[in-house]
């Protein structure tokens, strides 16, 4: 029996924190409105000394100016990198009278030695915003250049193959409550699957057959909020609050925002993501075949091969949890994906709930 009980929330959480203005209906949509961001921004490299913040002219807000006196208004996110930039609590300064706010940061950046930072601001139209503040060397990958790549490779994200899902398997109407296309001045999230050409498992469940959709997230920040992450899954479907149900191989990649970012995603990440959307529903069988080779690779020594993958501690959890969802003992290399995949949904934090089941994918691939 494949294990479908463990979920995914990223795409949840998205749902019910985005404003209206970061929901888009279709990818063109989102990558128009990347593009215009970055656009009107750019990134220069300056001296923390060169910096100074002063409050606005109602003394209600802070402003961040640089050698030439320009004031740039801090995002939220911005200034909580200036204030680590100052060694000072964001909290505490946003609970300051700006001229206090101000002083305090411009004392504790004087302090400093003259280190460099990244800054990228924004000038559209009368309004000038610092939207970020990095280290140097930040290896900044744009949301717009990965949104033109998902428009290159799947049009319009709402038609073809892979789209936007539907709730409970059926397809709905692409609005502001069902999308999973988002984006703001901050970060970036999609989220498409290909729920038509679903994926044939025989004994899915109760010794039935049954069958999986393949989907992928992909999430982005370019101002040092997050990593670039790329993760693929099979599922059997999403619901309306966009909760992906049933999950099984997980696999993720990650690429951290340092000077060899762009290049990275460049040559290891877009390929990988063009590659798995590319195939089709007979490329399917090679999951199939790794399902099937797993069900007949029987294990000589159990307790040696759960103790070498997993920990000696891990044998007998492992051992008690297939008698609990099987009736009978570990056999083959299945049945360890199946308990190792049953442990999993009695894990309530998600990160480790995710890594737990993306190991039990991995001994697929033995």
């Amino acid at each position: 029996m494949l294990a479908t009980s463990n979920t995914l929330t990223d795409c949840h959480r998205q749902w019910a924190t985005r404003p209206a203005d970061e929901r888009f209906l279709s990818l063109h949509a989102l990558r128009d409105a990347m593009a215009r961001v970055r656009e009107t921004s750019r990134s220069k490299v300056v001296s923390t000394r060169a910096l100074r913040v002063v409050p606005t002219e109602d003394n209600r807000g802070l402003a961040v100016t640089g050698a030439n006196g320009v004031p740039f208004a801090p995002t939220n996110w911005a200034f909580g990198q200036l204030a680590t930039l100052a060694e000072s609590p964001a909290g505490y300064l946003r609970t300051l009278p700006a001229p206090l706010a101000a002083d305090c940061l411009n004392w504790q950046l004087g302090r400093r030695s003259a280190d460099e930072v990244g800054v990228l601001i924004r000038r559209d139209g009368d309004a000038a915003q610092l939207r970020a503040a990095t280290g140097p060397k930040y290896g900044r990958i744009f949301n717009d250049d990965i949104a033109s790549m998902l428009v290159d490779r799947f049009g319009d994200g709402v038609s073809g193959d892979w789209r936007v899902p539907g709730v409970f398997g059926k397809q709905v109407a692409i609005d502001h409550a069902t999308t999973t296309i988002y984006g703001g001045d901050r970060d970036m999230f999609v989220f498409l699957a290909d729920e038509e050409r679903r994926i044939e498992i025989a004994d899915r469940r109760d010794g039935k057959a049954g069958s999986l959709a393949r989907g992928f997230f992909v999430s982005n920040s370019e101002v040092g909020a997050a990593t670039l992450r790329i993760r693929t899954f099979l599922f059997d479907y999403v619901c309306s609050n966009r909760i992906v149900w049933g999950v099984n191989d997980v696999q993720t990649v990650s690429i951290r925002h340092t000077s060899a970012a762009p290049d990275r995603w460049m040559d290891e990440a877009r390929p990988a993501l063009e590659s798995y959307a590319a195939s089709t529903r007979d490329s399917a069988a090679g999951i199939v075949q790794a399902i099937a080779d797993a069900r007949q690779h029987r294990l000589d020594d159990v307790d040696a091969f759960l103790a070498t993958r997993f920990g000696p501690r891990a044998v007998a959890p492992l051992k008690a949890i297939h008698m609990r969802e099987e009736a009978r003992p570990i056999e083959t290399r299945w049945d360890v994906v199946t308990a190792r995949t049953a442990q999993a949904r009695d894990i309530g934090w998600q990160g480790d709930r995710v890594d737990v089941e993306t190991a039990a994918g991995e001994l697929l691939d033995m």
